[in-house]
């Protein structure tokens, strides 16, 4: 691995100023490296982080990529590290004019981590220096823990892909809201909630405290809530924890264990905590990745594709050019390109926005002819890709553009398969060339990792009370021990995951369970032809699991 020359430090100097002469805002300073493929397989199970902590499954991941190259020699064009300066890996194959391309693409996944607004928290971070840091940290801690700070490291990666983004965003904007005085927590909190007292012993407390407001009416609280701690000697200790609470709210699984294991919080078991802390720090990195991979490839596509063929040192390589875009942005009839699905959509926004098609005018019309005139000149619509570049992820922007002009535009469907008896083979079809079918196809391959809530009510020092937020699909079955295991050791007592199970319905009969079944006036005794769900509550308990049905 090596810094680029300076011929080729040149050349990307001059797309610098092109992009930014086309809008891109990617700050001044950037590092360029060549590397070589074996570079590239190595660095791969590290997300391309070479200061990345070390750990045992990155090495196997090496080792089987190496015989995966060996057998289909297959690299990136580049990776783009979002850290301050930012970074990027360029393979020591490009010709110049394939890294102008490459660059054009760089240069937008770097505007796109500078303005998207999932990426907050990370715009001011020196990722690649802090994640060296950390490395160097664990490290030490191997060195005198052994092979336990192994295990904490692949019991934290159990959990980390529940980290909580949104909570880390919404913090970096929220503003303090007032922590609730004593007499408000008593009559809005404590009565109603922890007391649960009648109505007319409620309005009896409000006339006790109008009366002490009469009588002292420079003073009235310490005469009231002298009686308060005299009838509820527990009231003050309750409002103290609910304070606390208030300002130590946790953002996620990960989080409330570092702040309320009694394990963790041993003596002999503090260490564990920073490696906790980072393994939840570096999920949280690369959260937002995750969840704006078509976005943020679209956006890239987008842009090297417009400023590569504005560029005059394209002249020459118009077929090599055409035929690595097309690589990269085809169009397949089955599977997905996130490259290419995102950049057409960015395509689609302009069009919209040029024509004054983002607006509610247009959005109430549902006559497709009137759809297909509708143009407003007053509108100026140029800035919409900018706008959505900012503020939308994989989910907003997939279910906000993607509509039947779209489809029918690029003539997209939802393939389906089925199996040719006759033949014997497997036979793929159209199945559908509906907006919402194709839509919702997309928004099913996305990430969306499990909601489990800590239910603070049912926790205590004995045992952790987590709660699964159904969504539609059940967890999957063969991941829940072996997760439950990991936080059973990082909490220090019993674990407890309360989840929906899908029932799928019996088999219909075969042979002459067939034959007596179409004679029998219920073909499926004690059996539904329907799926069904159930709560049920999974305990961990010295890495033994049980299930109770509720």
């Amino acid at each position: 691995m090596e810094l680029i020359d300076q011929h080729t430090k040149r050349i990307m100097e001059g797309c610098k100023e092109r992009a930014r002469d086309a809008g891109l805002e990617f700050g001044g300073d950037t590092l360029e490296y060549i590397v070589t493929n074996r570079d590239l397989v190595d660095l791969g199970p590290k997300n391309m982080i070479p200061t990345l902590y070390d750990y045992w499954v990155q090495d196997v991941e090496v080792i089987k990529e190496r015989s995966r190259y060996e057998l289909y020699p297959n690299n990136p064009y580049e990776t783009v590290i979002n850290t301050r300066p930012a970074i990027s890996f360029y393979n020591d194959n490009n010709p110049d004019w394939l890294n102008v391309m490459i660059f054009y693409h760089v240069l937008g996944h770097i505007d796109f981590f500078r303005n998207n607004h999932l990426f907050a928290h990370t715009w001011h971070e020196d990722f690649e220096g802090q994640a060296l840091s950390d490395k160097r940290y664990i490290a030490k801690l191997r060195s005198e823990k052994g092979r336990w700070v192994d295990y904490v490291i692949e019991f934290s990666r159990g959990i980390d892909n529940m980290v909580g983004l949104y909570s880390e965003l919404s913090s970096l904007n929220r503003h303090e809201t007032p922590i609730l005085s004593r007499l408000d927590y008593y009559f809005d909190v404590f009565l109603q909630k922890e007391k649960k007292v009648r109505a007319g012993e409620y309005l009896k407390e409000i006339e006790r405290y109008n009366q002490a407001c009469r009588d002292f009416p420079d003073a009235p609280d310490p005469v009231f809530f002298a009686e308060v701690a005299a009838s509820y000697p527990e009231f003050e200790a309750l409002y103290s924890k609910f304070k606390d609470r208030r300002h130590s709210r946790p953002k996620d699984l990960m989080s409330y264990i570092l702040e309320n294991s009694p394990f963790l919080t041993k003596d002999q078991n503090r260490w564990m905590k920073p490696v906790v802390e980072i393994v939840r720090k570096t999920s949280l990195f690369f959260a937002p990745q995750i969840r704006t991979k078509t976005i943020n490839e679209g956006w890239s596509s987008y842009w090297h594709e417009k400023l590569f063929l504005q560029d005059d040192r394209i002249s020459g390589n118009e077929v090599g050019f055409a035929r690595v875009n097309a690589f990269v942005t085809a169009l397949p009839f089955v599977g997905l390109n996130p490259y290419a699905i995102g950049m057409r959509l960015f395509e689609h926004v302009e069009e919209l926005g040029r024509g004054g098609k983002i607006s509610y005018d247009f959005q109430k019309l549902l006559d497709a002819n009137l759809r297909k005139k509708f143009s407003r000149e007053d509108v100026s619509g140029g800035d919409w890709v900018f706008k959505v570049r900012e503020n939308f992820s994989d989910f907003t922007f997939i279910n906000t553009f993607v509509d039947q002009e779209f489809v029918d535009k690029h003539k997209l469907f939802v393939a389906g398969r089925r199996l040719n008896p006759r033949k014997k083979v497997w036979e793929y079809y159209i199945k559908s060339r509906k907006a919402e079918d194709y839509k919702q196809m997309l928004l099913d391959s996305l990430y969306h990792p499990p909601s489990i809530d800590i239910v603070e009510e049912e926790t205590n020092d004995e045992h952790l009370y987590l709660s699964h937020r159904f969504e539609g699909k059940p967890l999957v079955k063969e991941f829940i021990a072996n997760t439950m295991m990991g936080i059973e050791f990082l909490w220090g007592g019993p674990v407890k995951l309360e989840t929906t199970e899908l029932i799928m319905p019996a088999p219909e009969p075969t042979g002459l369970a067939a034959f007596y079944a179409a004679f029998a006036t219920d073909p499926f005794p004690g059996s539904s032809r329907e799926p069904s769900y159930r709560r049920v509550v999974y305990t961990m308990e010295d890495r033994k699991l049980s299930k109770v049905v509720l």
